[in-house]
């Protein structure tokens, strides 16, 4: 749990910086943003490292101190991700580190530009979401660099899977779809309960505006006007209502599973809003499973119903809880077109 400091404040279980981000470095970037323009911006500073460039990344880490000078780590490059570098390196004294580094531009077809700062908002979320949720839920934050815009997390053990692979395989398990209802319920539930403490923290919407609102609804909107006016006031109703922490990814596919336990990964979108946009999002994850597999659609159509009961059996009792399940309905079907018409289509 959250620990009180002298001074009555409340601080995350592993403090590595008490500063709390939420606002971008430059404010909103635009459709005519490069990444050039980020590297001009960190002129005046350290030289930007490409972390995706073993040497560069390995002169950068002696450079730093993070690992010693005659120290050579392997690396190897993580592919998967649409919107960070992300690197696996393995010390010679058999540690592991991944190493996350923030894209200006999405690599998606879609143009589609946020704030490399949002990095550091998933660093916060890894100092504080240990308060919250259950013993190695989510990966320990090494270290962060502010000028930079990467962190470096311990690495999930070996051996682990993806959920999404063993979903897509047709691998249902009942635990792990429990499981995955729990921990989001526990982010929810609890994050309330310390509201006044977190609610601060994670204010800021920027980041769910620019990698959620608008290249899911705003962008869906434009493109199937008969929708717009749902979308238009469904982004209203997220905005509007500011209730728990949100994690804004919360899907199969930022799941690791070790041990038969969920680990949560990708916490980039983090905020104080609407669980319910959680729901639909997680929800779409599960339901479009159903339509991929047709085989299987029965199965998946029950897990997406298993969750749900799961999730609610563990919030039902909160005041916060009425009208979360219409919402939650909403965002399903918003997410879901989303990902036929928005900028990142399944």
């Amino acid at each position: 749990m959250l620990q009180r400091s002298t001074q009555g404040s409340f601080q995350p279980r592993r403090v590595f910086s008490t500063k709390a981000v939420g606002t971008p470095s430059g404010g909103w970037i635009g459709p005519n943003f490069k990444e050039e323009n980020m590297r001009e911006k960190l002129k005046a500073g350290k030289p930007v490292v490409d972390i995706e460039n073993a040497d560069d990344l390995l002169r950068y880490l002696r450079e730093t101190r993070r690992i010693e000078r005659d120290e050579t780590p392997v690396v190897r490059t993580l592919r998967g991700g649409v919107s960070n570098k992300t690197i696996l390196l393995q010390r010679p004294d058999g540690s592991r580190w991944v190493l996350k580094q923030a894209l200006p531009k999405l690599r998606v077809q879609a143009d589609w530009f946020s704030d490399p700062a949002r990095i550091h908002v998933e660093a916060n979320s890894l100092r504080y979401l240990p308060c919250i949720t259950p013993p190695n839920s989510t990966p320990a934050l090494l270290f962060e660099d502010m000028q930079q815009h990467l962190l470096a997390m311990e690495a999930v053990p070996e051996p682990h899977d993806n959920w999404k692979e063993q979903l897509l395989s047709g691998t249902l398990d009942s635990d792990l779809v429990r499981q995955f209802g729990r921990l989001l319920a526990t982010i929810h539930r609890k994050s309330y309960e310390i509201r006044h403490d977190l609610s601060s923290i994670f204010e800021s919407l920027v980041f769910f505006e620019t990698l959620r609102l608008e290249p899911y609804y705003q962008f869906s909107a434009e493109r199937v006007p008969e929708a717009k006016p749902f979308l238009l006031t469904l982004i209203e109703e997220n905005r509007r209502h500011r209730v728990t922490l949100v994690h804004g990814d919360y899907s199969p596919k930022n799941i690791l599973v070790h041990e038969g336990h969920l680990v949560l990964l990708d916490h980039e979108v983090v905020h104080f809003g609407d669980p319910a946009f959680d729901l639909g999002f997680s929800l779409t994850h599960l339901l479009s499973k159903a339509l991929h597999l047709e085989e299987h659609r029965p199965s998946f159509l029950a897990t997406a119903l298993q969750y749900w009961e799961t999730y609610a059996a563990e919030v039902e009792p909160a005041p916060w809880f009425e009208g979360v399940e219409s919402r939650a309905t909403k965002n399903t079907a918003a997410c879901l077109l989303a990902r036929t018409a928005g900028r990142s289509p399944l």
